[in-house]
């Protein structure tokens, strides 16, 4: 296609900090590498802090900078908004945005609670019947390692799922003198391991084994309960969890193990999981993120193991856009695969992946494990309610399965 013939689309961005710098990237590294037919044009940044903003504006080449995020909505040449801030804001910004015609793409988790996410997914639903594409940026699911585990799994070459292992670990927290921020504040983060990161654990479990959290069994702990402002002018008190453990059930009854903490000491960034098949097994680090280990009972006993496969050839999910063989990816590549993919969903018609309704899924876990925790780690049942476009019963509505 010529570049007289491309069509470009519009992106507005609102959040201008560590997300939304790796969200910048992906955009431009996604109309670089991956050369979609459908191009992203960097069109408007928002933030409160309009200095801010405009240096990160200016670093990434966005065109202009609102400080109000409803200004950026209403801005007739941004045709999707993408949104990095923190997630007391989340549900305000998708709703006006699928109300105004715009795509979405929203970071993880959906919301703060499940009345919001369920808000959001109602309309993603409705947006979607207008031809409005939404999405849920569960990352790591566009890690080439992540996406060959899924495939395999579907193949079947671990056999039936009997059981699975995920944590999250990550030690920044571990110091008790380390700052206050938003993220330790559950008006404003919603929660605190569980939902920052243990979130991440429990989506690329249903992701790559496509089995559903049922239930759950939850302990929380706040290790820390003050820390020191920012300012130096006294201390805050911490209302989230530092860290999350809870067993769990997957459909089908296979068990399944989560720890969320940014307390342990010495790990930076651990996502870890282990698939326990019939006949095989699988096992990932994101600290060791090209590697993906493979077990199968069918190798011969004298050389039987996990084998490291290193996920960098060309017919691996994603790599063939990048670098030879060997040619190592980072943490930064999958905010441009996520660039890619949603910008393909929207240009041929089709609903991307992860939807509203997957963190819709992911929220009602997380709520699970803290009504859990809260109740002496009693067995909670994770709702599944599926979710209706706004006006449509949620009774009419055919199946998913059946669709």
């Amino acid at each position: 296609m010529s570049g007289a013939e491309r069509r470009s689309i519009g992106i507005g961005m609102v959040g201008y900090a560590f997300m939304g710098m790796a969200h910048s990237q992906g955009w431009r590294n996604a109309r670089s590498f991956f050369d979609p037919a459908l191009t992203p044009r960097l069109v408007a940044l928002g933030g409160r802090n309009r200095a801010a903003a405009q240096e990160l504006a200016r670093r990434f080449d966005w065109g202009a900078v609102e400080t109000d995020w409803r200004e950026l909505v209403a801005r007739d040449d941004v045709e999707l908004v993408d949104i990095c801030t923190p997630g007391d804001t989340h549900a305000e910004i998708a709703v006006a945005a699928l109300q105004a015609g715009k795509h979405v793409l929203c970071e993880k988790p959906l919301a703060n609670t499940v009345a919001e996410a369920e808000a959001m997914a109602t309309a993603a639903e409705t947006a979607r019947a207008a031809g409005v594409r939404s999405m849920v940026g569960f990352t790591y699911r566009r890690v080439p390692a992540v996406a060959l585990a899924r495939k395999l799994v579907a193949e079947g070459r671990i056999g039936q799922v009997r059981q699975v292992r995920a944590e999250y670990l990550q030690d920044w927290l571990s110091d008790a003198e380390a700052p206050m921020s938003w993220r330790l504040e559950k008006d404003r983060a919603g929660s605190g391991a569980l939902g920052d990161i243990g979130a991440h654990a429990v989506d690329l479990t249903q992701f790559i084994t496509g089995l559903a959290v049922t239930g759950v069994s939850g302990l929380t702990d706040t290790f820390v309960a003050e820390r020191p402002l920012a300012d130096g002018s006294g201390t805050g008190r911490v209302t989230v969890d530092d860290s999350a453990v809870f067993l769990a059930r997957l459909t089908g009854g296979a068990p399944a193990t989560f720890t969320a903490t940014r307390f342990a000491t010495g790990r930076k960034n651990a996502l870890r999981i282990e698939i326990s098949g019939s006949e095989g097994a699988l096992a990932f680090d994101l600290e060791d993120m090209n590697a993906l280990h493979l077990y199968e009972d069918a190798t011969p006993s004298r050389t039987r193991g996990f084998t490291r496969v290193l996920v960098t050839e060309p017919e691996h999910p994603y790599v063939s856009a990048w670098w030879p063989p060997g040619h190592l990816l980072g943490y930064e590549h999958g905010f441009s695969h996520q660039a890619a993919d949603l910008l393909t969903a929207i240009d041929t018609g089709q609903d991307p992946a992860p939807s509203f309704a997957d963190g819709l899924a992911v929220q009602r876990v997380l709520a699970a494990v803290e009504a859990s925790a809260a109740a002496d780690s009693a067995w909670t049942t994770v709702d599944t309610t599926p979710v209706a476009p706004a006006g449509e019963s949620v009774q009419n509505r055919e199946p998913e399965a059946a669709r």
